[in-house]
């Protein structure tokens, strides 16, 4: 059984991840000091597959602590580096906060990987690295603009970070996560402020918040309102399952595209929840919201074609589990 190193594995993607890794018969360790996460993933992970499993409760920036499980942790396969802060908003008014831990976790990533010749590493990226893109759907070949939030920027970093060092690697680029495990065991644990659409919606419905603010509907889209790629976590989980078997038998460098393909807009994406839940959303139109971006979608096929993955799930798949764990966190 193949161990593999998880980083920030008790977080969002990385708590379902961890799940669709047992089921594939890999031996995940995680390594997680539950800053923006919870110890209830830990424990819904356990419920889950049924049993206990390491877990290291440190910080990735601390070096020492690190070469530390590194050394008593023998015959690592591979790293999954999901470890980061993800809030694009606080990112505005922290930058250094977000440079120190997002690009410092990395880089102690790849000095204990390289202290103990360990050869493969998937980074948790994101489709921010694109910035405002020429061309939809954007392709993993597409050159980074200038990012929207020093968020984006320290994803850039850490791309430029892996280009240059001598393991092999995998950045995968995210576009918009959402939904929940069917079970709602684990689920978004986030500290911070919910500052993503859906998560919006679900506290919305069961009221911590009065309304939703639709930022702006005088984009050039089909109702006016942002464009944007969701994709179940789950499907997301299961695609860093095909990115490890495959860099474990291919070296190099490689990115690929993790979304649908499908541009949803705003109001269509709160349609879809009140649809698949049979619930009213109240929300209101603002004005636009500055560094939005006004559509963006993948383009998939490179994913498709070397790791043989495509998103399963549906939007109302997804807007269901979302309501399933808003619902189980009360």
């Amino acid at each position: 059984m193949k161990k593999i190193l998880v980083t920030g594995g008790a977080g969002y993607i990385g708590s379902h991840t961890i799940i669709e890794l047992v089921k594939s018969g890999y031996f995940p360790i995680i390594i997680d000091n539950l800053c923006n996460s919870s110890i209830n993933n830990i424990h819904g992970i356990e419920k889950i597959i049924g049993k206990e499993f390491r877990w290291h409760n440190i910080d990735c920036t601390d070096k020492l602590k690190m070469q530390k499980i590194f050394l008593e942790e023998c015959d690592i396969e591979a790293v999954i580096h999901f470890a980061a802060y993800k809030s694009v908003e606080e990112s505005v008014n922290k930058p250094k906060k977000y440079h120190d831990n997002n690009v410092g976790s990395l880089n102690v990533v790849l000095e204990c990987m390289k202290d103990k010749n360990i050869q493969n590493i998937i980074f948790s990226s994101s489709c921010t690295v694109y910035g405002m893109p020429d061309i939809l759907p954007v392709e993993e070949s597409a050159p980074f603009k200038k990012a929207e939030s020093p968020y984006g920027e320290t994803k850039q970093i850490c791309e430029k970070i892996l280009l240059s060092n001598p393991c092999n690697s995998i950045s995968l680029r995210y576009f918009n996560p959402i939904g929940s495990y069917s079970s709602a065991l684990i689920g978004d644990c986030s500290a911070d402020k919910a500052s993503n659409l859906v998560p919006i919606i679900t506290e919305t419905v069961i009221g911590r918040r009065k309304e939703i603010t639709v930022f702006g509907d005088d984009y050039n889209t089909s109702d006016g309102t942002c464009i944007r790629d969701y994709i179940h976590v789950v499907d997301l989980a299961k695609s860093h399952v095909s990115a490890l078997e495959f860099i474990l038998n291919q070296s190099g460098k490689h990115v690929f595209n993790i979304g649908t393909g499908n541009g949803v807009s705003v109001l269509e994406a709160i349609k879809t929840f009140e649809k698949a839940n049979n619930l009213k959303v109240n929300y209101s139109i603002g004005k636009r919201r500055s560094g939005d971006i006004e559509k963006i979608y993948a383009d998939t096929k490179l994913a498709k074609q070397k790791l043989d993955w495509e998103p399963k799930k549906t939007l109302k798949d997804a807007m269901i589990s979302a309501w399933n764990w808003e619902k189980m966190k009360e």
